[in-house]
Protein backbone atom coordinates (compact mmCIF):
# COMPACT_ATOMS: atom_id res chain seq x y z
CA UNK A 1 0.00 0.00 0.00
CA UNK A 2 1.41 3.33 -1.01
CA UNK A 3 2.09 5.73 1.78
CA UNK A 4 0.73 9.26 1.53
CA UNK A 5 3.22 12.00 2.37
CA UNK A 6 2.49 13.62 5.72
CA UNK A 7 1.77 17.32 5.55
CA UNK A 8 1.71 19.18 8.85
CA UNK A 9 -0.81 21.97 8.76
CA UNK A 10 0.62 25.36 9.51
CA UNK A 11 -1.27 27.87 11.63
CA UNK A 12 -2.04 29.78 8.44
CA UNK A 13 -3.57 26.65 6.87
CA UNK A 14 -5.91 26.17 9.82
CA UNK A 15 -7.17 29.72 10.08
CA UNK A 16 -8.76 32.20 7.74
CA UNK A 17 -8.03 35.92 7.58
CA UNK A 18 -10.31 37.83 9.93
CA UNK A 19 -11.53 41.39 9.62
CA UNK A 20 -13.50 43.91 11.63
CA UNK A 21 -15.72 46.21 9.60
CA UNK A 22 -16.98 49.40 11.26
CA UNK A 23 -19.31 51.82 9.54
CA UNK A 24 -21.72 54.68 10.05
CA UNK A 25 -24.14 56.29 7.64
CA UNK A 26 -27.55 57.89 7.43
CA UNK A 27 -30.06 55.41 8.80
CA UNK A 28 -31.97 53.80 5.93
CA UNK A 29 -33.60 50.53 5.00
CA UNK A 30 -31.55 47.54 4.01
CA UNK A 31 -28.14 48.39 5.51
CA UNK A 32 -27.73 45.11 7.42
CA UNK A 33 -29.10 43.16 4.45
CA UNK A 34 -26.73 44.85 1.99
CA UNK A 35 -23.68 44.38 4.22
CA UNK A 36 -24.38 40.76 5.15
CA UNK A 37 -25.24 39.96 1.53
CA UNK A 38 -21.97 41.50 0.36
CA UNK A 39 -19.99 39.41 2.84
CA UNK A 40 -21.80 36.21 1.87
CA UNK A 41 -21.19 36.90 -1.83
CA UNK A 42 -17.47 37.33 -1.13
CA UNK A 43 -17.04 34.07 0.77
CA UNK A 44 -17.10 35.59 4.23
CA UNK A 45 -18.54 34.14 7.42
CA UNK A 46 -19.85 36.54 10.08
CA UNK A 47 -18.47 35.75 13.54
CA UNK A 48 -20.35 38.46 15.41
CA UNK A 49 -22.25 41.59 14.52
CA UNK A 50 -23.74 44.57 16.34
CA UNK A 51 -25.64 47.61 15.17
CA UNK A 52 -27.33 50.71 16.55
CA UNK A 53 -29.61 53.36 15.07
CA UNK A 54 -29.51 56.76 16.79
CA UNK A 55 -32.94 58.40 16.70
CA UNK A 56 -31.43 61.83 17.46
CA UNK A 57 -28.61 62.00 14.90
CA UNK A 58 -30.47 59.77 12.40
CA UNK A 59 -27.24 57.82 11.96
CA UNK A 60 -26.77 54.06 11.84
CA UNK A 61 -23.68 52.37 13.31
CA UNK A 62 -22.45 48.84 12.70
CA UNK A 63 -19.54 46.59 13.67
CA UNK A 64 -19.03 43.22 11.99
CA UNK A 65 -16.32 40.69 12.83
CA UNK A 66 -15.96 38.15 10.03
CA UNK A 67 -13.60 35.64 8.47
CA UNK A 68 -12.71 35.48 4.78
CA UNK A 69 -13.04 31.81 3.84
CA UNK A 70 -12.79 32.08 0.05
CA UNK A 71 -9.10 31.89 -0.85
CA UNK A 72 -9.94 33.29 -4.27
CA UNK A 73 -10.94 36.67 -2.82
CA UNK A 74 -7.98 38.90 -2.09
CA UNK A 75 -7.73 41.63 0.51
CA UNK A 76 -7.49 44.20 -2.28
CA UNK A 77 -10.64 42.90 -3.99
CA UNK A 78 -12.56 42.83 -0.71
CA UNK A 79 -11.71 46.43 0.07
CA UNK A 80 -12.24 47.66 -3.47
CA UNK A 81 -15.63 46.02 -3.84
CA UNK A 82 -16.84 47.24 -0.48
CA UNK A 83 -15.74 50.77 -1.34
CA UNK A 84 -18.28 50.71 -4.16
CA UNK A 85 -21.03 49.68 -1.73
CA UNK A 86 -19.86 52.28 0.77
CA UNK A 87 -20.06 55.02 -1.86
CA UNK A 88 -23.55 53.94 -2.87
CA UNK A 89 -24.82 54.21 0.71
CA UNK A 90 -22.57 57.17 1.67
CA UNK A 91 -20.89 55.22 4.43
CA UNK A 92 -18.03 56.28 6.63
CA UNK A 93 -16.32 52.90 6.97
CA UNK A 94 -13.10 51.19 7.93
CA UNK A 95 -11.92 47.62 7.41
CA UNK A 96 -9.37 46.38 9.95
CA UNK A 97 -7.21 43.27 10.00
CA UNK A 98 -8.46 41.58 13.19
CA UNK A 99 -5.10 39.89 13.81
CA UNK A 100 -3.00 43.06 13.52
CA UNK A 101 -2.01 44.48 16.89
CA UNK A 102 -2.44 48.27 17.05
CA UNK A 103 0.67 50.26 17.97
CA UNK A 104 0.21 52.30 21.14
CA UNK A 105 2.22 55.21 22.51
CA UNK A 106 1.85 55.91 26.23
CA UNK A 107 2.43 59.38 27.67
CA UNK A 108 2.87 59.84 31.42
CA UNK A 109 4.16 62.42 33.92
CA UNK A 110 4.93 61.60 37.57
CA UNK A 111 1.91 59.47 38.59
CA UNK A 112 2.40 55.94 37.31
CA UNK A 113 -0.48 53.68 38.36
CA UNK A 114 -2.19 53.75 34.96
CA UNK A 115 1.11 53.25 33.13
CA UNK A 116 1.99 50.30 35.35
CA UNK A 117 -1.45 48.74 34.87
CA UNK A 118 -1.35 49.08 31.07
CA UNK A 119 2.16 47.60 30.91
CA UNK A 120 1.10 44.62 33.04
CA UNK A 121 -1.93 43.96 30.84
CA UNK A 122 0.27 44.27 27.74
CA UNK A 123 2.93 41.90 29.07
CA UNK A 124 0.41 39.31 30.25
CA UNK A 125 -1.39 39.28 26.91
CA UNK A 126 -4.60 40.83 28.23
CA UNK A 127 -4.13 43.86 26.00
CA UNK A 128 -3.23 42.86 22.41
CA UNK A 129 -1.09 45.84 21.41
CA UNK A 130 2.47 46.74 20.54
CA UNK A 131 4.06 49.52 22.60
CA UNK A 132 7.03 50.91 20.67
CA UNK A 133 7.52 53.97 22.89
CA UNK A 134 6.76 55.69 26.19
CA UNK A 135 6.99 59.49 26.37
CA UNK A 136 7.28 61.54 29.53
CA UNK A 137 8.11 65.08 30.57
CA UNK A 138 9.87 63.55 33.61
CA UNK A 139 12.37 60.72 34.12
CA UNK A 140 10.56 58.87 36.90
CA UNK A 141 9.58 55.84 34.82
CA UNK A 142 12.56 55.22 32.58
CA UNK A 143 13.58 52.17 34.63
CA UNK A 144 10.06 50.75 34.50
CA UNK A 145 10.08 51.28 30.74
CA UNK A 146 13.47 49.57 30.43
CA UNK A 147 12.19 46.56 32.41
CA UNK A 148 9.67 45.99 29.60
CA UNK A 149 12.28 46.70 26.89
CA UNK A 150 10.28 49.68 25.67
CA UNK A 151 12.16 52.79 24.48
CA UNK A 152 11.67 55.73 26.85
CA UNK A 153 11.66 59.27 25.48
CA UNK A 154 12.24 62.05 27.99
CA UNK A 155 10.82 65.25 26.52
CA UNK A 156 10.95 67.81 29.34
CA UNK A 157 8.70 70.84 29.51
CA UNK A 158 9.59 73.46 32.10
CA UNK A 159 6.81 74.95 34.26
CA UNK A 160 5.45 78.04 32.56
CA UNK A 161 7.11 77.11 29.29
CA UNK A 162 6.42 79.43 26.37
CA UNK A 163 4.05 78.49 23.58
CA UNK A 164 7.05 78.08 21.28
CA UNK A 165 8.80 75.70 23.69
CA UNK A 166 5.59 73.72 24.11
CA UNK A 167 5.15 73.49 20.34
CA UNK A 168 8.75 72.26 19.94
CA UNK A 169 8.16 69.54 22.53
CA UNK A 170 4.89 68.50 20.91
CA UNK A 171 6.52 68.37 17.48
CA UNK A 172 8.97 65.83 18.91
CA UNK A 173 6.05 63.76 20.20
CA UNK A 174 4.37 63.85 16.80
CA UNK A 175 7.66 62.83 15.19
CA UNK A 176 7.68 59.72 17.40
CA UNK A 177 4.05 59.08 16.47
CA UNK A 178 4.97 59.18 12.77
CA UNK A 179 8.25 57.26 13.04
CA UNK A 180 6.68 54.49 15.14
CA UNK A 181 3.51 54.32 13.03
CA UNK A 182 1.34 54.85 16.12
CA UNK A 183 -2.35 53.98 15.99
CA UNK A 184 -3.29 55.14 19.50
CA UNK A 185 -1.87 57.64 21.97
CA UNK A 186 -2.83 57.08 25.61
CA UNK A 187 -2.46 59.88 28.14
CA UNK A 188 -1.91 57.77 31.25
CA UNK A 189 -1.98 60.69 33.71
CA UNK A 190 0.08 62.92 31.44
CA UNK A 191 -0.36 66.20 33.27
CA UNK A 192 0.10 68.63 30.41
CA UNK A 193 -2.58 70.38 28.38
CA UNK A 194 -2.17 69.58 24.70
CA UNK A 195 -2.28 72.46 22.24
CA UNK A 196 -5.19 72.73 19.78
CA UNK A 197 -2.75 71.82 17.00
CA UNK A 198 -1.67 68.68 18.84
CA UNK A 199 -5.28 67.72 19.51
CA UNK A 200 -6.11 68.16 15.84
CA UNK A 201 -3.15 66.00 14.79
CA UNK A 202 -4.29 63.21 17.14
CA UNK A 203 -8.03 63.52 16.50
CA UNK A 204 -9.82 60.24 17.08
CA UNK A 205 -6.71 58.38 18.20
CA UNK A 206 -5.81 59.85 21.59
CA UNK A 207 -7.48 58.75 24.84
CA UNK A 208 -7.18 60.52 28.18
CA UNK A 209 -8.07 59.32 31.67
CA UNK A 210 -9.64 61.99 33.84
CA UNK A 211 -9.41 61.58 37.58
CA UNK A 212 -13.06 62.27 38.30
CA UNK A 213 -16.55 61.47 37.15
CA UNK A 214 -16.76 64.35 34.68
CA UNK A 215 -17.49 67.17 34.88
CA UNK A 216 -16.99 67.48 38.65
CA UNK A 217 -13.88 68.42 40.64
CA UNK A 218 -11.55 69.58 37.91
CA UNK A 219 -8.03 70.76 38.65
CA UNK A 220 -5.48 69.80 41.29
CA UNK A 221 -6.12 67.28 44.07
CA UNK A 222 -9.59 66.21 42.92
CA UNK A 223 -9.96 63.63 45.68
CA UNK A 224 -9.24 66.26 48.32
CA UNK A 225 -11.95 68.43 46.75
CA UNK A 226 -14.28 65.45 46.79
CA UNK A 227 -13.47 64.76 50.45
CA UNK A 228 -14.12 68.36 51.42
CA UNK A 229 -17.55 68.11 49.78
CA UNK A 230 -18.38 64.82 51.53
CA UNK A 231 -19.09 62.93 48.33
CA UNK A 232 -20.56 59.43 48.42
CA UNK A 233 -19.32 58.42 44.96
CA UNK A 234 -15.98 58.93 43.26
CA UNK A 235 -15.17 57.91 39.73
CA UNK A 236 -13.07 58.24 36.61
CA UNK A 237 -13.72 59.06 32.96
CA UNK A 238 -11.90 57.94 29.81
CA UNK A 239 -12.52 60.15 26.81
CA UNK A 240 -11.11 61.13 23.45
CA UNK A 241 -8.80 64.13 23.52
CA UNK A 242 -10.07 67.36 21.99
CA UNK A 243 -9.03 70.99 22.22
CA UNK A 244 -11.90 71.54 24.70
CA UNK A 245 -10.21 70.49 27.92
CA UNK A 246 -11.78 67.35 29.39
CA UNK A 247 -14.82 67.76 27.13
CA UNK A 248 -14.01 65.11 24.50
CA UNK A 249 -16.41 62.28 23.64
CA UNK A 250 -16.72 59.99 26.67
CA UNK A 251 -15.79 56.33 26.12
CA UNK A 252 -16.14 54.82 29.60
CA UNK A 253 -16.88 55.84 33.18
CA UNK A 254 -17.12 54.03 36.50
CA UNK A 255 -17.67 54.90 40.14
CA UNK A 256 -17.03 53.52 43.62
CA UNK A 257 -19.14 54.23 46.69
CA UNK A 258 -17.32 55.90 49.60
CA UNK A 259 -18.37 57.22 52.99
CA UNK A 260 -17.56 59.64 55.80
CA UNK A 261 -15.04 57.30 57.44
CA UNK A 262 -12.60 57.50 54.53
CA UNK A 263 -9.86 60.10 54.43
CA UNK A 264 -8.48 61.73 51.28
CA UNK A 265 -5.62 59.21 51.01
CA UNK A 266 -8.12 56.34 50.99
CA UNK A 267 -10.22 58.14 48.38
CA UNK A 268 -7.10 58.65 46.29
CA UNK A 269 -6.22 54.95 46.45
CA UNK A 270 -9.76 53.91 45.52
CA UNK A 271 -9.89 56.51 42.77
CA UNK A 272 -6.63 55.34 41.24
CA UNK A 273 -7.93 51.78 41.07
CA UNK A 274 -11.01 53.04 39.23
CA UNK A 275 -8.84 55.06 36.84
CA UNK A 276 -6.83 51.96 35.91
CA UNK A 277 -9.91 49.89 35.19
CA UNK A 278 -11.70 52.61 33.21
CA UNK A 279 -8.65 53.43 31.08
CA UNK A 280 -7.91 49.76 30.41
CA UNK A 281 -11.48 49.18 29.23
CA UNK A 282 -11.38 52.19 26.92
CA UNK A 283 -8.05 51.14 25.42
CA UNK A 284 -9.21 47.55 24.95
CA UNK A 285 -12.39 48.67 23.21
CA UNK A 286 -10.37 50.96 20.93
CA UNK A 287 -7.97 48.13 20.10
CA UNK A 288 -10.92 45.84 19.30
CA UNK A 289 -12.48 48.51 17.05
CA UNK A 290 -15.58 48.76 19.26
CA UNK A 291 -15.77 52.57 19.49
CA UNK A 292 -17.48 54.71 16.85
CA UNK A 293 -17.79 58.46 17.27
CA UNK A 294 -21.25 59.96 17.09
CA UNK A 295 -20.73 63.71 17.14
CA UNK A 296 -19.85 64.68 20.72
CA UNK A 297 -20.68 61.17 21.92
CA UNK A 298 -19.52 57.62 21.25
CA UNK A 299 -21.17 54.35 20.37
CA UNK A 300 -19.39 51.48 22.12
CA UNK A 301 -20.22 47.93 21.00
CA UNK A 302 -19.15 45.88 24.03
Amino acid sequence: MAAFPYHELSEQDMTHPEYILTLSCLDQRGIVHRVSGFLADHGCNIIDSAQFGDAQSKLFFMRVHFSLEDAGVSDEQLRGDFAALGDTMQMNWQLHDAHKKPRMLIMVSKIGHCLNDLLFRYKSGLLPVEIPAIVSNHTDFYQLSASYNIPFHHLPLAPGASAAAKRTQEDKVLEIVRDCDIDLVVLARYMQILSPEMCAALKGKAINIHHSFLPSFKGAKPYYQAHDRGVKLIGATAHFVTSDLDEGPIIEQDVERVDHSMGPDTLTAIGRDVECVVLARAVKWFVEQRILQNGHKTVVFR
